[in-house]
């Protein structure tokens, strides 16, 4: 669901975009730009600057000169084009199923049927071709990016041990910040003058920053980061998300705050602390469920192993132990022997149709049989308890906090790295 939330956030300036008329097609599909062999057309350019444009609008940010934004986005478009050449070197391909499926899905989140997203779509004057087309797109960079960067990613226990350990009686998980960035970018490799100069254009943006200019459209006008078409909108983030960069920084400013540029290997980054919020400690709901699982194979069709599931629970109903039917009928071999029990699960700990069928019962109940890519189940929730789980989930929220920050760093570096490896020419 996150990635389904985050692409549909990326979409946005799609659903927004003005139609062009017909009569400007010939005029405005001239080529802008190449990238390796493939061009980027004015047209494709000049969609998804109304896009872009119609978006700021309805957030009421301050448009920067056009031609900034022409640029801003122009660039954008050569980054998604590089990673849609990879992708496709690569194998990485997004099937019409699971473009349907995200489809839904994001209609779903505007409680719309894909027919009336479809027609809304159309009544606003984007074409669902291809809309669908730019949603392929985006679902083909997640996936290239889960590939090449996040698969690499690794966190281990002692990091998250670390981690905590510096957190100790501070508020860094905690505390959730509201971040804007600008990053002023420096190409890899890059000469001494060149970094000379990102510093002193880092610098500008700063005092202007101090002396009362509007954030969002300096990082329009001027970042180079991923978020620079959202004005350089990083979202609340929770202390222990903060880019290892950021974090010291981001504790010591106050809301409304700047601060100095702050050096990495993309560049040179500002960071304005738009906001700060404290949190409360979190409990949750444990399930004790036990479950029996019967796999279909060759031999053994869906019908069949649905009907012995359906045969078990009307045993279980008649009187008969759960357990020792389980011992004697799971093809679970891990819970199996233990009589089906699946010990004290938290949520989000099984995979989405057995949450969903445990979810819906009382303790005591035993659900239908029902499918999961592991094979057909049959479950009994036996118990349910709230726990306090502040700390469980410190630690949970700790180990994916490093995996994030890692995530970003690593994507960062990686794009930066495409970008300089890849044969640019401007036609315009």
């Amino acid at each position: 669901m996150k990635r389904i939330a985050l692409l549909a956030a990326l979409l946005g300036s799609l659903l927004a975009a003005f139609p062009l008329h017909a009569a400007k097609v010939e005029e405005l599909n001239r080529i802008v730009a190449v990238v390796d062999d493939e061009a980027i057309t004015s047209l494709e350019l000049e969609k998804r600057l109304q896009g872009i444009v119609a978006q700021l609008r309805q957030n009421g940010t301050a448009l920067p000169p056009m031609e900034i934004l022409r640029r801003q986005v122009l660039e954008r478009l050569i980054i998604e084009r590089i990673q849609l050449a990879l992708a496709s070197s690569r194998g990485v391909r997004v099937d019409d199923e699971t473009l349907n499926e995200v489809i839904t899905r994001i209609a779903g989140q505007s409680k719309l049927s894909l027919q009336q997203f479809r027609e809304a779509l159309e009544r606003d004057g984007a074409d669902f071709t291809e809309f669908r087309e730019e949603v392929r797109h985006e679902i083909t960079m997640n996936n290239l990016r889960a590939r090449e960067v996040e698969s690499r990613v690794e966190v281990s226990q002692q990091e998250v041990d670390d981690f905590l350990a510096r957190q100790a009686g501070g508020d860094g998980l905690d505390t959730e910040y509201h971040l804007g960035h600008i990053l002023i970018a420096v190409p890899e490799g890059a000469a001494p003058e060149q970094v000379q100069a990102a510093r002193a254009t880092a610098q500008q943006v700063l005092d202007q920053l101090r002396a009362g200019a509007d954030f969002r459209q300096l990082a329009i006008t001027h970042s180079a980061g991923q978020q620079a078409l959202q004005g350089g909108d990083l979202g609340w983030r929770k202390g222990g998300q903060l880019p290892t960069l950021f974090a010291d920084s981001v504790v010591r400013l106050a809301p409304g705050e700047v601060s100095e540029p702050l050096r990495s290997s993309s560049g040179f980054h500002i960071i304005k602390l738009l906001g700060k919020r404290g949190e409360e400690r979190q409990y949750i709901t444990q399930t004790l469920a036990r479950h029996i699982l019967v796999r279909s194979t060759a031999l053994v069709s869906d019908f069949e192993a649905r009907n012995k599931l359906s045969r078990l629970r009307e045993r279980v109903l008649q009187g008969e132990d759960f357990a020792e039917l389980a011992r004697a009928n799971s093809e679970d071999p891990g819970s199996g022997a233990k009589g089906g029990d699946l010990g004290w699960a938290n949520p989000g700990t099984f995979v989405g149709p057995f949450e969903q069928a445990m979810d819906k019962l009382k303790p005591g109940e035993i659900s239908e049989p029902f499918r999961s890519q592991f094979g057909w189940h049959i479950v009994q929730v036996v118990e349910r308890r709230q726990r306090d789980g502040t700390e469980e989930l410190k630690r949970a929220r700790a180990f994916e906090a490093i995996r994030q920050r890692k995530i970003e760093e690593e994507t960062q570096d990686w794009l930066r790295r495409l970008r300089d490896e890849a044969y640019v020419e401007y036609k315009d």
